[in-house]
């Protein structure tokens, strides 16, 4: 994959807690920016969509 981008979350810069997606039509694909050449997780899209929308109507703290 080579469409990965860094979370928004992640904070400026480097950030502290950086993760990176890769999406495709079918999966998602998420690892840790700060070590890329290790494990990839993979989940199907819309179960990816459906974390990422359950963690925006979470209030923040």
């Amino acid at each position: 994959m080579d469409n990965w981008r860094k979370s928004s979350y992640s904070g400026p810069g480097d950030g502290n807690e950086c993760v990176e997606v890769a999406p495709t039509p079918a999966r998602t694909a998420v690892r840790d920016s700060k070590a890329p050449a290790r494990a990839v997780l993979t989940f199907p899209a819309p179960a990816f969509a459906a974390f990422v929308d359950a963690l925006k109507a979470r209030p923040r703290r």
